[in-house]
């Protein structure tokens, strides 16, 4: 900066001594920019992972684990936030993680050593093909025999996995099929009967089902069946526990519990349509959501399925039993014949609870193993837990589990806790589990241990999903950061 001109004082260059140039002026605010009044921005990160995997380039959108080896871990995502970005995936093995030390650190034979660093993962295997971001995964049951990938550019790819005598997984593409614009979530089939069969929801509102079969060549991706009465995006699906039927939503804010394997046809149990025990759409007024539904969930006795949607509304719809002598219920009968929890316990398509406890969209549901338990996670932050078997009250409603960030998931431990536990994760960037034992008017906290390490808040920075297994002992997190961790509880 030249100083301001003055006809008094000499033009000529005015020097420094030579002690002035030598003289070292301390920089106590470190390099600012001249023109900038903001002073730079601290960002500091608490970390508790003990693993890490953070090959992905963009977020990482979905993530699923093999049901009998749980340290196999796929995840997917996008190459870039370009959109032409292709879709990528990868699969990794935890297991050789070690785990940290129960004891404190005083315990230790040297207490001052420092914390043992995150382990840093590195790829099995690389899952490509896909045009665009993948932004659903899912490992066939009962034995995950093969890895199914869906993305946004509506392809479905099929991989399938060997393992060696030892215990080294392999994974060669299979198959794949393109019939939809956009797949938008996968769910596999948990029926003995049926097994290496995966249903998926897309964007035109269609639903189908395939059957894998590796051993016909020339056709080992199957169709079993294709469903067209969705009007919009189909946006969540849910097997029954018993595989014999597939509850889809959708932003039309329609129901359709489909009868895939014939089992309610043969005793005839589905709608006029052929293909639905369950039928109900946004015309009936009783059980319309203005803004779409986008969760659902059956109980583990499949004789109810709960949906969620816009405004925190929750409906708590009647499935047929097939071993008892009912009627299915459409949206025209169901008006005349639901009567909330007094109906008939066979009657199927009977709406049995009107439920609204949260402010915004329910994002997900989940209901427990073991107890009469249903919980919802919210856009608004919170998590409602209800008792289904009295009436479907509130048990817990808490109300900053993931403050003022959205709860992506939610989800019971099975095989730990006795069905009490639930884990959740947020927007916030924070892994969470409670214990939801104790009635709603109870002042203890329900907070049992939370994991941090994604950067959280809000978008770029949140929890996209988790697996925990069945036994909940390590939780390993889909980062919207690109970053997936793994927590030990």
């Amino acid at each position: 900066m030249s100083a301001p001109h003055q006809d008094d004082i000499d033009d000529a260059p005015e020097l420094l001594d030579a002690e002035d140039a030598l003289e070292e002026i301390e920089d106590v605010e470190g390099d600012v920019a001249m023109d900038s009044d903001d002073e730079p921005e601290e960002i500091t990160l608490h970390n508790d992972s003990i693993a890490y995997f953070d090959a992905h380039k963009d977020s990482v959108f979905t993530i699923a684990q093999h049901p009998t080896q749980p340290s196999l871990i796929a995840t997917g995502g996008s190459e870039g936030e370009g959109d032409d970005a292709p879709g990528k995936g990868y699969v990794f093995d935890t297991s050789p993680v070690v785990g940290r030390p129960v004891l404190p650190p005083s315990y230790n034979a040297d207490p001052s050593s420092q914390p043992p660093k995150s382990t840093e993962l590195n790829p099995l295997f690389t899952i490509e093909g896909h045009s665009d971001s993948i932004n659903a995964l899912a490992f066939t049951l009962p034995n995950g025999e093969f890895l199914v990938s869906g993305g946004l550019d509506g392809r479905l790819r099929t991989y399938q996995l060997s393992i060696d005598a030892h215990n080294k997984p392999t994974f060669s593409f299979l198959a794949e099929s393109q019939e939809v614009p956009e797949v938008n979530w996968l769910a596999p089939c948990p029926s003995q009967k049926y097994p290496n069969t995966i249903a998926l929801g897309a964007s035109d509102g269609s639903v189908w089902v395939y059957t894998i079969d590796a051993s016909d060549s020339s056709n080992p991706l199957q169709i079993v069946q294709s469903y067209f009465l969705h009007t919009e995006s189909c946006t969540a699906g849910a097997w029954s526990p018993d595989g014999n039927f597939l509850a889809t939503v959708s932003e039309d804010s329609s129901l359709y519990v489909w009868d895939v394997w014939g089992e309610a046809t043969a005793k005839n149990l589905v709608n006029d349509n052929g293909q639905t025990v369950v039928s109900l759409t946004g015309q009936d007024q009783r059980f319309g959501i203005e803004g779409g539904l986008y969760s659902v969930a059956i109980d583990p006795k499949s004789t109810f399925v709960a949906v969620g949607g816009a405004g925190g509304a929750i409906k708590i719809v009647s499935i047929p039993r097939l071993g008892a002598d009912s009627q299915p219920v459409s949206s025209k009968q169901s008006k005349a014949k639901a009567k909330g929890a007094q109906a008939g316990s066979g009657q199927g398509g009977t709406i049995l609870a009107d439920l609204q406890t949260q402010s915004d969209g329910i994002e997900t549901l989940s209901f427990s193993p073991k107890q009469s338990l249903l919980a919802a996670g919210s856009v608004d932050g919170s998590i409602a837990v209800y008792d289904t078997s009295r009436r479907f009250a509130v048990r817990r409603h808490i109300k900053e589990a993931h403050e003022e960030f959205s709860v992506v998931k939610v989800d019971f431990v099975s095989g730990l806790g006795d069905g009490w536990l639930l884990t959740s994760c947020g927007m916030d960037g924070v892994v969470r589990r409670w214990d939801v034992r104790g009635a709603a008017s109870s002042t203890e906290s329900s907070l049992v241990k939370e994991w941090r390490g994604h950067r959280g808040d809000g978008e770029r920075g949140g929890v996209l999903g988790f697996v925990q297994g069945t036994t909940g002992e390590r939780v390993v997190t889909a980062g919207d950061d690109g970053v997936v961790l793994v927590f030990e509880a």
